[in-house]
This record gives C-alpha cells, sequence and structure tokens, in this order.
C-alpha cells in the first residue's frame, strides 16, 4: 500500500487535470517497472504508483478521496479478523479495478498476452447500509464475509507435499500453441494451458483438502472503520481482505460500498443537515425560542426572529456532517402553520386582526393598501 499522499507520489498537484495525472503515471511507470529497474525497492515504488494513479485516474475514486482524505480512504479496516457466521451480500466486481496496465504494451514492446508471475487476487465489492446518523458521525462496524483463503494444509501450494513441478502438457510455459496450415501460411494460435491455468506448474502431488487449487472457502468477521462524512455510493477499500491470489501473489482487496438510509426529520445536502420546526402564525408574527433536536438527540435553543416567513431557514454552526474534523452546518426550515380550527376566543382575536387590517380583500390589481400583516412584516 502507498505510504503517502497520492499525489505527491505521482508529483502532481491536486488541481491537476487526467492529462497531466497520465503523463505523471506514464514517466514514472516507465522508470521504476521491475523489469526496466533492477534497483532494491524498484517494485515497491512501483506498486505505489499504479495504486495512487488507480484511485486519481477514477473520478469517482478521486472525489471519495478528496473528500475522506488519505488515512481514511486507505485505511478503512486497520485489519481485524475473527471468527463468525456469513451474512451474505458478498459479490465480486471487477469493473475499474484492473485498468490501469492499459498502456504497457505500448511501453514496454507488450506481454505477448500472458501474464508475468502469480496472479494477484480478486477484487471484491460488499454493500452495506448505515443510518444517517452513522455517517454524520462514523463508526466501527462488524462485517461478516466469506473468501477464498490459501489452503491451511498445503500452504496455498495446491500440493500435499508443498512442492510443485512443471506442468506437462505445455511444458512449463502456461501456454499451449497450436498451429494451423491455411492457404495463406501456418497460422499459430496461442493460449492459457487449461491444465496449469497459465501458471506452468503443477502439484507434485494433489493436495486433498483443497483438491490442488491452493484455496479454501473461509468465513472471517472483519471490523471495518466508516470514517464520518461518508455518503451513498463511497467505496471503502480494505486491503487484502478480497480473493486470494495464487501462490506467492498478493491477496486483492474487499471494497465495502455506504448507502445511506433516510433518517427521520433530516436530509442532507453535501456536509449540511436540514430539519423542519412549526411554528404558530403568533409566534411567526411576535417572535420566539423554540427547542430544536438534534441528529443525536440533543435539545438546542433557537431564536425565531419577529416577523419571520414560512421557508425561512434559520443556521446553526456545528451541527451538520462531520467530514475530516470540520463539521457543517444545521439548516432549520420554518414552518409556518395555520390552524384549521380555532376556539371561540381565538376567533375573536383573529376577527379583531381583520378589523385592523381593515377587512382588505386581495384583488390582485397590486393597487390596494397595504393590510396589517404585510405592514409588519415588511411585504
Amino acid at each position: 500500500m502507498a505510504a503517502g499522499d497520492y499525489y505527491d507520489i505521482l508529483g502532481v498537484s491536486r488541481n491537476a487535470d487526467d492529462t497531466e495525472i497520465k503523463k505523471a503515471y506514464r514517466g514514472l511507470a516507465r522508470k521504476y517497472h521491475p523489469d526496466v529497474n533492477k534497483d532494491p525497492g524498484a517494485e515497491d515504488k512501483f506498486k505505489e504508483i499504479n495504486e495512487a494513479y488507480s484511485v486519481l485516474s477514477d473520478t469517482q475514486k478521486r472525489s471519495q478521496y478528496d473528500h475522506m482524505g488519505h488515512e481514511a480512504f486507505t485505511n478503512a479496516s486497520k485489519g481485524s479478523y475473527g471468527g463468525g457466521g456469513y451474512g451474505g451480500g458478498f459479490h465480486a466486481d471487477f469493473s475499474g479495478f484492473g485498468d490501469i496496465f492499459d498502456f504497457a504494451g505500448d511501453i514496454f514492446g507488450g506481454f505477448g498476452g500472458r501474464q508475468r508471475g502469480p496472479r494477484r487476487g480478486d477484487d471484491l465489492l460488499m454493500r452495506i447500509e448505515v443510518t444517517l446518523r452513522d455517517a454524520v458521525f462514523g463508526l466501527d462496524r462488524d462485517i461478516e464475509v466469506m473468501h477464498a483463503e490459501p489452503c491451511s494444509a498445503c500452504d496455498g501450494s495446491g500440493s500435499e507435499t508443498k512442492k510443485t513441478k512443471n506442468c506437462p502438457k505445455c511444458g512449463g510455459s502456461g501456454q499451449i500453441r497450436q498451429a494451423t496450415q491455411t492457404p495463406f501460411g501456418n497460422f499459430v494460435r496461442q493460449s492459457t494451458c487449461d491444465l496449469c491455468h497459465g501458471k506452468g506448474k503443477i502439484a507434485e502431488k494433489p493436495c486433498p483438502k483443497c483438491k490442488g487449487s491452493g484455496n479454501e472457502k473461509v468465513r472471517r468477521k472483519v471490523s471495518v472503520h466508516i470514517p464520518p462524512g461518508v455518503d451513498t455510493g463511497m467505496r471503502l477499500r480494505l486491503e487484502g481482505y478480497g480473493e486470494a491470489g495464487d501462490h506467492g501473489a498478493p491477496n486483492g482487496d474487499l471494497y465495502v460500498e455506504v448507502h445511506v438510509k433516510p433518517e427521520r426529520g433530516f436530509s442532507r445536502d453535501g456536509d449540511t443537515l436540514l430539519t423542519k420546526i412549526q411554528v404558530t402564525p403568533a409566534q411567526a408574527v411576535l417572535g420566539t425560542t423554540i427547542d430544536v433536536t438534534t441528529i443525536d438527540k440533543r435539545q438546542l435553543e433557537v431564536k425565531v426572529p419577529a416577523g419571520t416567513q414560512g421557508g425561512r431557514k434559520l443556521r446553526i454552526s456545528g451541527e451538520g456532517i462531520r467530514k475530516r474534523g470540520r463539521p457543517g452546518d444545521l439548516l432549520v426550515e420554518i414552518d409556518v402553520v395555520i390552524p384549521k380550527h380555532v376556539s371561540g376566543e381565538q376567533k375573536e382575536l383573529y376577527e379583531k386582526i381583520l378589523g385592523l387590517e381593515g377587512k382588505k380583500k386581495v384583488t390582485g390589481s397590486g393597487n390596494e393598501k397595504k393590510g396589517f400583516f404585510e405592514s409588519i412584516l415588511g411585504g
């Protein structure tokens, strides 16, 4: 995993466009590719460069990275593993995770269609739901997953003796070549060996537990840290918690996609929370103090100024979405409730107000005199 900020790794500014990011990546990839650079640490540097580019070249991932920061984005889980049953909802998702070598053939003369070395494990995607309150403050959650890990009996080698031998079908090349004679000459077709699956090696004696695959399905409980400020569609990466790779290759990653459920009485607009409070016409005209319940059930006193119109929003600073230590605001929308039924005394008072207004009828001509409420509320 990359040790520093992705922008620093590629040597670009945070405002760099796609062209600048791609240019920086190509230059660094040429310099540190293991086939070109044999210096110690070059391979690790090459992995960091690819990791940085895989995020910054993807619009959605880059937005999430900028939103949550490097540490929250890359360390969604510290790797707490435990036992537990399988809860379901586990899906494979390969979209956007394997396209960072698209130009490798142009740089290094092509790989001839064969992947070099042991293949890394597949990435996985799991979707979870959190409440809006959890999205505001963040939380740690245990999730149950089931994935492939290296077989515990053969250490992932697939061999009971933990030894392998050259594949007899492809001779250790991992590829099968088939020549066909045509009127235009010989046509050679190359495909992955179906016996060793391109590895070039097979088990000396297949492991009885994993039947030579080198992997076994296990159930695990993983502790995930969901940082404050997450929003629907954001993905948290748990490095190494995906499917097992070939023997000697790293596991894939597990991506946890978050869906934020609605919270009764609250809605969200970016880092701002919104809620509504009802007041009577008299409170709106004369002003009042109301109690507003925050999303974590605290009570705050808010002053409603005299002459407040329905739909006006009062701002409470620091009571919104927490994001990277900077909380947003809470907007309280005023809803002036007109009573459908009034008592005799209330009716008399409203009739008195109507009399003070001069019982003017609204004609829509724009020439009538201002009524009582209009003069007080400023139209």
